[in-house]
């Protein structure tokens, strides 16, 4: 399915990530980048997992704090160092500029606020726009759902009053976004009336999504003098993208209609790898939806089925969204000091669900299922619930614990079916509490 994204127009992008009908019901290509792709079972190999409560020193995690003081910093630190990179602090210089503070919108069931937050003391570049929609009859403040999206606001959101965008074309310039594109749309009224607002923001805004997106985003800015890519443990694009995420946090509580400390994350494919990533990374996110998350997201790197370390970090794929470490381990995955049942951990105690499509065997849903039952005893030590179940479950039964898992009949992304799963789930987790 990505094999063909250096040839793909950015319509066609969004078309892949959000119509998965349209493109997924094909037989899975059994050659990437010139490397095999297993689709048996048979043939995933022998593998042990790294234990998430075992110290580096050999020692068990035996309580809550240990896991924080220790162990936790020691699996951010791997995955720092060999897959995501590490990234810059919090900017000093980052300034937000409210632009629209509150217009009725969806005849008069939301209020529209438009924000530009500024990375730097330059303000003409390394800037992102979020845009917010918050419930006009709210009491006060509200649990938000922040969706980082491979459209411009514009394009994600039907509203007229929405600020004109841009988007990174492939050849590497930008260019005004479409205004009436009906891809990759969020429907935001369910949530609305639910009393929970909803945010979005375009990925390109922070960093554009090529290999040579660093001469425009922010991984750019921070480049030391004199060199043109950071260094093999500095971060990639993904954690670019994190970062960004984090850098609307830090807006969000600031203002007083957010309820700051309910904030859900989502996103899909490589955005469904940043929202975990950066919820990993950041705790004042109280929950995560990946979607479809896959290799390098929450599908364990040693199954060998579908999408390999091998397959993302070649040459001519992905490379660029991880630090460079990270494709020393293509032929060593066993090496591999993390995976994706770590990741997972580093969100406990916090919800997480995992949403993907019976087809998508790219992005291997049963890797993801088994990688959610090897993060289940950090939530248990945690005071939380992982799957509580062993037995995957076929296509349309969500498991909605804790750490929750969903399959929907179809293939990669997020079909609007799946969104009722998403409020579901935000309902019991965010709102009525676990």
């Amino acid at each position: 399915m990505k094999i063909f994204y250096f040839k793909m127009s950015l319509l066609s992008l969004i078309l892949l990530v959000i119509c998965p009908r349209t493109f997924c019901q094909n037989p899975p290509a059994r050659v990437v980048a010139g490397i095999p792709v297993n689709y048996s079972e048979d043939s995933v190999g022998v593998y042990t997992l790294p234990d998430p409560l075992i110290l580096l020193n050999g020692k068990k995690v035996q309580n809550a704090k240990t896991w924080y003081d220790k162990r936790r910093p020691e699996i951010v630190k791997l995955y720092e160092e060999n897959q995501f990179g590490s990234c810059p602090a919090v900017p000093k210089d980052m300034t937000f500029k409210v632009i629209e503070k509150g217009n009725p919108a969806f005849e008069g069931k939301a209020i529209r606020r438009q924000v530009t937050v500024y990375f730097t003391k330059d303000t003409s570049s390394y800037k992102m726009d979020l845009l917010i929609y918050l419930p006009a009859n709210a009491k006060g403040k509200v649990p938000l759902l922040l969706n980082v999206s491979f459209s411009a606001n514009e394009s994600t959101i039907q509203d007229q009053g929405i600020k004109n965008g841009f988007i990174w074309g492939r050849d590497g310039k930008r260019v005004p976004a479409p205004k009436n594109s009906p891809f990759g749309r969020l429907n935001i009224l369910p949530f609305i009336e639910q009393g929970i607002g909803v945010a979005t923001v375009y990925y390109g805004d922070i960093e554009p999504d090529f290999a040579w997106g660093i001469k425009y985003g922010i991984r750019g800015y921070y480049l030391k003098p004199g060199t043109s890519k950071p260094g093999p443990g500095e971060w990639g694009a993904i954690a670019a993208w994190a970062w960004g995420l984090s850098r609307a946090m830090d807006y969000f509580v600031t203002d007083n209609d957010i309820n700051a400390q309910k904030v859900a994350l989502f996103g899909v494919s490589r955005l469904g790898k940043t929202v975990l990533w950066t919820a990993a990374k950041d705790p004042r996110f109280a929950m995560v939806i990946a979607s479809c998350s896959g290799e390098g997201g929450a599908a364990l790197s040693r199954r060998n089925y579908g999408e390999t370390i091998k397959h993302l970090a070649d040459s001519t794929r992905y490379f660029y969204q991880f630090c460079g470490n990270y494709g020393k381990y293509g032929d060593r995955v066993n090496e591999f000091p993390v995976d994706a049942h770590m990741l997972l951990s580093l969100i406990a105690p916090r919800a997480v669900l995992l949403q993907t499509g019976d087809k998508d065997f790219w992005s291997d849903p049963k890797g993801e299922f088994l990688a959610a039952i090897a993060a289940g005893p950090v939530f248990k030590l945690l005071g939380t619930h992982g799957l509580e179940t062993n037995e995957m479950p076929p296509a349309g039964k969500p498991i909605m614990s804790t750490l929750g898992y969903y399959m929907h009949s179809g293939g990669h992304g997020a079909l609007p079916t799946d969104y009722p799963v998403f409020l579901d789930f935000i309902k019991k987790n965010l709102i009525e509490g676990k």
